[in-house]
This record gives structure tokens, sequence and C-alpha cells, in this order.
């Protein structure tokens, strides 16, 4: 596999674990945990092994093992030892790790049985909110600092993709539909769809008819939909569109077009929401600070 990444500096593992560059120095050179090695310019890198063990090392230090003790440890007793912490207690870092480990390896089998793991312990909600947005999160910052290439995150988001879909389908299939009915979409050139999506897993969960538009939707487009149910509730999530100039005329644009029937409303959340004040908005707009706040409201 030549896409993959194999070589780290020393600032890609402090930010790919949260272990200061200062702390990995300290443990290299007083428990030799950590072996760089050194380009024709004598400036050291890691290997993909010395990550993975990093990250192992990280997870028994947060369990209760002190640096020195790890230090006396076999190689191949580390990862074994790990995974009698991790199927005895808390999955969630562990997970993380794993993820992590997946994506930087473009490891599909390593995200499927990490998922498989969590499957049997946890729900696909718990899964949703203690795992996928912690790592969503550091994806975001990871992605910033240069650590990863978009190539990984697109891996990584595909897969998540994929089993919001799957678990969407599972109980949509089963599931008997309210009168209630909201339409999921995103606005034009916003193509961050994960929330929105899962979103429509739980409106889909609640009970309520969901139609799921996904990404870049104009909103005259939405128009119409309007005369086909007798209450609607348009769903969006505004990540990085529309931008702060236009986003005012955005929501008048919403006011004007949507929302002059009175069995219309509009949620909304997002990042992009900090360049409005919440309070003025119109009488059927409801702004939400993250998707467990609207989640509530359904």
């Amino acid at each position: 596999m030549n896409n993959v990444k194999s070589k780290f500096s020393i600032k890609d593992l402090e930010n790919l674990t949260g272990i200061k560059a200062h702390t990995i120095r300290i443990w290299e050179k007083r428990y030799n945990l950590l072996s760089p090695n050194r380009t024709d310019t004598n400036i050291r890198f890691y290997e993909l092994a010395d990550f993975q063990k990093l990250l192992n090392v990280s997870y028994l230090n947060n369990n209760g093992y002190k640096i020195s003790k790890i230090a006396t440890l076999e190689g191949n007793k580390i990862p074994e030892l790990v995974r009698q912490i991790a199927a005895k207690s808390n999955l969630n870092s562990h997970a993380i790790n794993s993820f992590k480990l997946s994506m930087l390896n473009f490891d599909q089998v390593l995200f499927y049985k990490t998922y498989e793991r969590l499957e049997k312990e946890k729900s696909f909600r718990d899964i949703f909110y203690t795992i996928f947005i912690p790592l969503l999160t550091e994806l975001g910052l990871l992605w910033q600092t240069d650590t990863i290439t978009p190539a990984h995150e697109h891996f990584l988001t595909s897969l998540i993709r994929q089993k919001i879909l799957i678990n969407t389908e599972n109980i949509q299939a089963n599931s008997e539909t309210s009168t209630k009915t909201f339409i999921c979409y995103l606005p034009d050139n916003e193509v961050h769809e994960l929330g929105i999506m899962y979103i429509n897993y739980e409106i889909v969960a609640h009970g309520h008819q969901s139609i799921f538009l996904g990404q870049s939707v104009p909103l005259d487009s939405l128009v119409d939909i309007v005369n086909y149910y007798d209450d609607v509730t348009f769903v969006s999530y505004f990540t990085v569109k529309p931008e702060k100039e236009e986003i005012h005329q955005y929501i008048e644009d919403v006011k004007n077009k949507l929302l002059i029937h009175s069995h219309v409303k509009f949620f909304v959340l997002g990042k992009m929401l900090t360049a409005l004040d919440l309070e003025k908005l119109p009488k059927n707009i409801k702004a939400f600070l993250s998707i467990d706040q609207l989640v509530k409201d359904l």
C-alpha cells in the first residue's frame, strides 16, 4: 500500500495521540520506549509501528499503569494487555485509537472489526455520541494541522456514513411513521453531511416521516414541498455554508419562501450560526447548539 502514511514527525505524534512532544522525548530518553529514525539531514521521524505503540502506551498509562512499568514489558505484551483492559473496561478510548489507526493505514477490516466489537456493547446512538463525535472532532483538528490528508478524512467519513445509512435503513423498514414530516437537507455548496444524516436517523427512530435530500439543495427547489404535507419541519446544518456575509439573507429567504404557511417550521444548527443573533430569529425558526439538543426537541 504505497499511499499509507508511514513516516511521522514528533509533531504528528503529538497531534495524533495528544501526548506532548516534550513527554514523548522524555519517554524515549528515560525509558527507551521509542527509537526514532533519522533522515539524511538528521531530522528524526517515526514509523507506523511507533505510532501504534505510543497509542497503546498512552492507553495503558491512562488506565493506571506507570511508564516505568510499561517500559519493562516485552513488545508483544503491550497490545495484549491493552486488549485485556479494553475487554473489561470502557472501550471508548481504545476504539477511537483503533479507528485512527485504521484511517492512517486505510484499513477497512480494522474499522469493521472495531465497530463490531463496539456493537456488542453499545447501541448505535451510543456509538455515535461517545465514539464518532469525539473522533470526528479530532479528525478536524488533525486535518487543520496537516497531520492527515483529505484522503484519510474521506476514507473514515465514508465508513461512518455507511454505518449511519445501514442503521437508518434497519429502523426505517420496520417503523410506522407519524403525520409529522421532516425535510433534511443541506444548503447550496454545503457537503458536510454526517450531521444531517445522523439527525435523519434520529427522526426516523422517533417514528416521524423523514425526507432526506442531502447535500447542496437550492432553496427554491424546496418551495413546492410544503404543499404536500400538513405538518412540515425543514432541518438543515450550516457547517461552512452559507458564509457569514450571506447567512442573514439566507434566513430572510427561508422566512419569505418557506415559512409563509403556519404549518411550516425550520430547524437549523451548525457552527455558521455564530454569525447570527439567535434571539432575533423569525418565529418559526429554531436554532440548536448541538445534535443532542435538537434530538430532544423531536
